[in-house]
């Protein structure tokens, strides 16, 4: 099976209206699900086409839908740039929540009688895991939300979430509540991981696409930073205080409530209003967030998708999977999502004081030396997103991160092997920690999200989003669960089986990622229907 790919636009159009129709299937193929021969990506009509059996279409020149109408009477134009970073403050939510952790395990390990909570090896696996494992179910049960209720008032419900979790596991008066209360934020952080990125990518015009949806990583990794910066601010502002981690896990509220209050500023997604028959209000939101007043060709094209996919449309989600195509990229997304997390990233998110404790590190410098981490993460996430997303394509990119990662993960390895314990093999070990974030986060990290984001039809976008955050969450808590005890059983040995794991997985992106840049949502949804943007079949 070739791995080459059809030729594709490198630019994408400055005109944020959905691109024309880039190609008809053939009339005599049967229906497999693919758009047919009046694409619905194609721009150039005027008017929206006959009704289908999903509904009547809306009249674009009806009273109130074009620029100067009544319909926009007390409107205002959005900057969205400010939309995104309401959005991004649940991929802020999501970042402090996982890194906060790391810094508090040594302190939750000490007795109660120092007011830790006396974890054990195995509870402190539990402790960290369990919002690992809450993330999983967040993750695929909010895509259902999301597709039901809308994307911003998922993000408010998320919000909620946030808040109780971070206030519960401050709280919390022994390691059983804290499991539950971890739980809960898990929630919530595995949903603002399904529904973020996919509500920005619906949000963006065409052009700047790539760059709003790959802040959503950045976000996340800012918080990482914040948390790792304050658990060591803490740590040596108040040394020895015996509620040290409650006051580090307390600060969790504070993004969670800025997403709260910034959601209630929030516009719909106007790809969702439009499949709800809410077109009114989707020209709206258009409107709103685009620099030109006359959207009506986007419009247009939206609600031409929408009613092919009405008229394509089957009972249950489970039937569309029946599709040939519609499975095999929801199988890719979800084997995409797997495979990122088993790049072992959060064994070094979660346990990187841990790790560097055990090359003869003390636990303050620990800390102090895991900011690093958390500085690199931030750089190479805006060096990968700022620099690289708009000058080269996706899936170079995806290949490029994964072989620095593997090659990263071997001399991490090396260094427990060869070099004595000291502080030699602990500065060599947090210089390669350093190298395989630059990897995964400036590459692998950025385009992950993105593709998620891109990928799936509209029709189950919200499902299968889930159903990939799910994997994605699965594999993290087998990394978060499994790493403590494999560590002490196998010592650095273990980051050879990390790199044997990823060497295999850049021969399944080679195989089957697809590339997404310079297309439209809708254009990219008929692309892959007719397998066009994926590698060729056999």
């Amino acid at each position: 099976m070739s791995t080459e790919l059809d030729p594709i636009p490198t630019e994408a159009p400055a005109n944020t209206a959905a691109p024309a129709n880039t190609g008809a299937p053939n009339p005599e193929t049967p229906n497999t699900g693919a758009p047919n021969p009046a694409s619905p990506t194609d721009a150039s009509a005027g008017t929206s086409p006959a009704p289908s059996s999903g509904g009547p279409p809306a009249d674009p020149s009806a009273p109130g839908q074009a620029a100067g109408q009544p319909g926009h009477a007390g409107l205002k134009k959005k900057n969205i740039n400010g939309v995104v970073l309401v959005a991004t403050m649940g991929a802020l939510a999501f970042g402090f929540d996982t890194g906060v952790i790391s810094g508090a395990i040594p302190f939750l390990k000490l007795p109660t009688a120092d007011g830790g909570l006396a974890l054990s090896p195995n509870m402190v696996g539990w402790v960290t895991s369990s919002l690992v494992l809450g993330a999983a179910f967040g993750g695929i049960l909010s895509g259902g939300l999301a597709d039901r209720n809308g994307r911003k008032k998922t993000l408010l419900v998320l919000a909620a979430l946030f808040i109780i979790g971070a206030l519960g596991t401050s709280l919390a008066p022994t390691a059983a509540v804290m499991v539950i209360f971890r739980f809960i934020l898990g929630l919530a952080v595995g949903g603002a991981s399904a529904t973020v990125p996919v509500f920005i990518g619906e949000l963006a015009p065409t052009h700047i696409r790539g760059t709003l949806v790959a802040r959503n990583e950045l976000t996340i990794v800012t918080g990482q930073l914040l948390a790792y910066t304050t658990n060591a601010v803490i740590a040596n502002v108040f040394p020895g205080h015996p509620h040290a981690w409650r006051f580090m896990l307390v600060l969790c509220t504070l993004p969670a409530l800025a997403l709260f209050f910034g959601t209630f500023h929030l516009t719909e997604s106007p790809r969702w209003l439009v499949s709800k028959g809410r077109r009114d209000d989707a020209e709206k939101v258009l409107w709103q967030l685009r620099h030109d007043d006359d959207v009506s060709e986007e419009l247009n094209a939206l609600e031409k998708h929408v009613q092919w996919t009405r008229r394509e449309a089957s009972t249950s989600f489970f039937d569309d999977l029946r599709v040939p195509w519609m499975r095999r990229i929801t199988l890719i997304g979800i084997a995409l999502a797997f495979l990122s997390q088993m790049t072992g990233v959060n064994s070094v998110m979660y346990y990187a004081p841990m790790i560097l404790i055990d090359t003869g590190l003390g636990t303050n410098a620990a800390l102090v030396a895991t900011i690093g981490n958390g500085v690199v993460a931030v750089c190479s996430v805006a060096f990968g997103s700022i620099v690289l997303l708009p000058r080269f394509r996706r899936r170079p990119m995806l290949l490029i991160g994964q072989i620095g990662v593997t090659c990263a993960l071997a001399l991490m390895g090396a260094m427990f092997t060869v070099i004595a314990p000291g502080p030699t093999r602990a500065y060599l070990v947090l210089a390669f920690m350093m190298l395989f974030l630059f990897f995964m986060q400036g590459f692998v990290a950025v385009i992950f999200w993105l593709m998620l984001a891109e990928i799936f039809p509209l029709r189950i976008r919200g499902k299968a989003m889930g159903l990939a955050v799910f994997a994605n969450w699965m594999a993290n808590f087998l990394v978060a669960s499994l790493f403590p005890p494999l560590e002490a059983a196998l010592g650095g040995n273990l980051f050879f089986i990390f790199a044997a794991i990823n060497f295999a997985t850049i021969f399944f992106y080679l195989k089957f990622i697809p590339e997404t840049k310079g297309r439209s949502l809708e254009q990219l949804e008929e692309d892959l229907a007719m397998h066009r943007a994926l590698p060729e079949s056999p």
